[in-house]
């Protein structure tokens, strides 16, 4: 049995892919060749051939833009260009050669445009800035080589507004709500020797009411005839359950029964929550049969993975959101992903774990990853730690056919990448009406935001969606409303009671736009609400929706709006933005360095409504 927890190593680090792990892969973070083409030039002076091209050095997986990348220019550089020295030792490590079985590199992402090569050769071409990719390089590898060479194009213009780009400036300095780009590579690179036939993707679908749960595996290619799936499944060492089927396709579906979920007062013991986060370990074994396909590709064995899933349900119940089947009140803080030093990339795979770790000793058992796909790892800690996530697409700011091709691409691949984790609570592809300016007006507008709604829906429907968080919604599954009012007195009138929010969700909502249809009598989440500007530093030119100038006052003034949120009964939950201050955003309730400004005791008060500690 492969357990969840070999997705981190023996050193403590978590594999990049934490859902699908095989015995062995090898990182190519760390510093490689760099160059800016500041005219276009490198592909037509071949610069994938000429190492001396490669005057700078960078630090992988940061962007150069990131003083952690070795490079902090943040002027425009649309095309970059690097060149990755891979060893034979890296190539052992990863598991090649290995008679029959093919070499590829992985790229958690690239913004926003890839083009790769490999010895030389030309392998990949990738489109999209916040998902995962990989190629087969095994084809044009040079066996005898010493050391071979992975040169990577990486273009992102920042000035095209039709991109998903989140928070990224098209300016050159950031400017109110918007931070500094993060182009190119920008997050972990890896190699790994697979079987011929081999696993792509794992999604999990737990069935807690039926005692199942559900493994669709994709495959490279369509199986051999007697090539055959199986699935085991445990906890604590003691199988739960399994399944084997014979793949006739090229993705087999399987039903695995755990019986021990039938005894319902063991129940408890099984399900993944914030207080439980109960994680079910497994291990898929594809053992391809007969003597290879219909192309004459030999039958090479067996890929043995571990993967792993959380046992749990979400759904709508009238008024209330329901974790597991009983009413879940959302405690979520708004996370922009953003670090000083390496801008959207983490500065390591620990700040990951230290971040889930410091939003739950402040109290909440939500996030709001905001503007942003999450790296994987994240997910992970959030997934063994206890967190749920509201997961929110990059907003493209342009809406145009090629915005819609775009983002409709990306989305589909980061719901099919994100749905097996169990911390993932709910969709948001559309934030504020980002790229969907005129929705109002315009019909092509909101007929796009009913149609992401649905698509989510048609990818996974086991989580709410929100169609466009804060205003102007379509076809939602909660009323989420963004209200940065700075007076208690007119947050707790204006949540005080169900009567109340269903007039604001009727009409025209605190930030002065329409807030959508069919929101009435659907749980009510305050999911913006705070953004208290207190600027530890003095700095000049800072921002936030409102201002203090003293940690007393801070003190007091959030006291006062948690105290009028966490009291109004007309609230299904709230969000608080935000948990860092980033950039020139100084509304955060920690500084950059993740520095609580009170004592985290207040803090932690404050969100679950209790009284402040002596």
């Amino acid at each position: 049995m492969v357990p969840a927890m070999t997705v981190i190593d023996a050193e403590g680090a978590v594999h990049p892919r934490p859902q699908l792990t095989r015995g062995r892969h090898a990182l190519l973070d760390g510093a490689c060749g760099f160059a800016f083409d500041a005219d276009d030039a490198g592909i037509r002076e071949r610069w994938m051939d000429d190492a001396e091209r490669f005057d700078r050095t960078i630090r992988l997986p940061f962007s150069p833009e990131s003083a952690a990348s070795g490079i902090a220019d943040t002027g425009f550089h649309p095309i970059v260009w690097y060149r990755i020295e891979v060893t034979r030792e890296q190539l052992v490590a990863a598991g090649w050669p290995t008679q029959g079985e093919r070499l590829f590199v992985n790229f958690g992402a690239v913004d926003r445009i890839a083009d790769v090569w490999f010895d030389g050769q030309r392998v990949c071409h990738h489109e999209g800035g916040h998902t995962a990719f990989a190629f087969d390089v095994t084809d044009v590898i040079d066996p005898d080589a010493a050391i071979h060479v992975l040169v990577v194009r990486a273009q992102d213009d920042p000035f095209d507004l039709e991109a998903a780009r989140g928070k990224q400036d098209w300016q050159e300095s950031p400017h109110s709500i918007w931070y500094h780009r993060s182009t190119g590579i920008v997050r972990s690179v890896w190699l790994e020797a697979v079987p011929a036939l081999h696993a792509v993707a794992v999604h999990w679908s737990a069935r807690p009411q039926q005692h199942t749960v559900g493994l669709d595996l994709e495959l490279s290619r369509r199986a051999a005839p007697g090539t055959t799936v199986s699935a085991t499944v445990s906890l604590g060492g003691v199988v739960l359950g399994g399944a084997i089927a014979e793949a006739t396709g090229d993705h087999v579906l399987l039903e695995l029964s755990l019986p021990a979920l039938r005894n319902g007062q063991a129940l408890e013991d099984f399900v993944w929550s914030p207080e439980t986060p109960v994680l079910i370990d497994a291990e898929i074994v594809v053992e391809e049969g007969g003597h290879g396909d219909a192309s004459g590709s030999p039958a090479t064995g067996v890929d043995r993975i571990g993967s792993y899933f959380g046992i749990r349900s979400v759904a709508v119940d009238g008024r209330r959101l329901l974790l597991n089947d009983r009413p879940f009140t959302v405690r979520a803080v708004l996370e922009q992903g953003y670090w000083p030093d390496s801008h959207f990339t983490a500065p390591s795979e620990q700040a990951l774990r230290e971040e889930v770790e410091l939003i739950k000793r402040l109290g909440f058992n939500s996030v709001r990853i905001h503007q942003k796909i999450e790296d994987p790892r994240f997910l992970y800690w959030c997934d063994r730690l206890g967190l749920c996530v509201w997961s929110e697409a990059p907003a493209a700011y342009e809406y145009t056919p090629r915005a819609v091709e775009r983002f409709t691409a990306e989305w589909t691949r980061s719901v099919r990448a994100a749905a097996s984790h169990p911390s993932v609570m709910v969709w948001v592809p559309v934030n504020e009406s980002w790229g969907l300016q005129q929705i109002s007006h315009d019909p092509r507008q909101r007929a796009f935001s009913r149609a992401l709604a649905d698509l989510t829906r048609a990818l996974d429907d086991s989580r709410p969606v929100v169609s466009n968080d804060g205003w102007e919604h379509t076809d939602s599954d909660l009323a989420t409303v963004h209200d940065y009012e700075s007076s208690a007195d007119v947050l707790r009138e204006r949540y005080r009671d169900h009567d109340a929010v269903d007039t604001l969700l009727s009409g025209i909502g605190p930030a002065g736009r329409r807030m959508g249809t069919g929101l009435v009598g659907k749980p009510a989440i305050l999911s913006e609400f705070g953004g208290i500007r207190y600027d530890v530093t003095g700095a000049d030119g800072t921002w936030g929706y409102s201002t203090v100038t003293t940690a007393t006052e801070f003190d007091h003034c959030l006291r006062a709006v948690f105290d009028a949120v966490t009291g109004a009964s007309g609230l299904d939950g709230f969000c608080y933005t935000q948990l860092t201050d980033t950039e020139q955003e100084t509304n955060g309730l920690c500084d950059p360095a993740r520095t609580p400004k009170i004592p985290e005791a207040h803090i932690r008060a404050m969100v679950l409504g209790h009284p402040l500690p002596a």
